[in-house]
């Protein structure tokens, strides 16, 4: 299949030492906005990975309120941290858009973690691109089209790559079928961190 426009991959976006300053981040995040696994609406299941948030507003989900976005963590009701600057900088170069991103999700993939197919629809800025950032072990992505039982096209993240979602992919499937446990020696205790960045509201 020939990729969506506005796809875009960025291997080898961050170097090993950016790499390592953004997971000393994500740690230092945790010490007061911890790890939490949300649960999916209506069924109350829980997602396979963990999650946390940077920035002004936060994604979460619970059975009784669903997807959403909010300011404070839903366990501790601290606020989410600011991003790092690498992110920031990330966004200004490759997201094309006259606006901040307002949240950054962290996702935390342990070995037989998976995420779906879905799509970003959230968010009030659809225009806005979705800008996602791999960290540690590498993932198998897969990205699909506008429909959901469309053919799919498979990609492997490595460690310190960028992917883009805007124009038209913003508005296709994707997701991550497995982890390669073992890849990256980046992360404490292994795994794989994702990290993506979206604009909430329209500026």
């Amino acid at each position: 299949m020939s990729l969506p426009d506005g796809f875009r991959y960025l291997p080898g976006y961050f170097d090993r030492q950016q790499q390592a300053a953004l997971v000393e981040a994500v740690l230092e995040a945790v010490k007061t906005v911890p790890f939490y696994r949300p649960c999916m609406p209506r069924t109350g299941q829980p997602m396979s990975v963990t999650m946390t948030n940077f920035g002004p507003l936060g994604w979460v989900t619970d059975k009784d309120r669903g997807y959403r976005y909010e300011p404070a963590h839903p366990g501790t009701g601290a606020p989410w941290p600011d991003p790092p600057e690498l992110l920031t900088d990330l966004w200004d170069s490759v997201a094309g858009y006259p606006a901040p991103f307002e949240a950054c999700l962290v996702n935390y993939y342990r070995d037989t973690s998976r995420m779906g197919l879905h799509i970003d629809r959230d968010e009030e800025a659809t225009n806005a691109a979705v800008v996602s950032v791999s960290l540690g072990d590498k993932a198998r992505f897969r990205l699909g089209g506008p429909a959901r039982k469309g053919k799919t096209h498979s990609l492997i993240l490595s460690s310190g790559d960028v992917v883009v979602l805007g124009g038209e992919a913003r508005r296709c499937y994707h997701g991550v079928d497995r982890i390669y446990p073992g890849t990256s020696t980046l992360v404490p205790d292994g795994g794989r961190l994702n990290l993506t960045m979206r604009r909430v509201t329209n500026p």
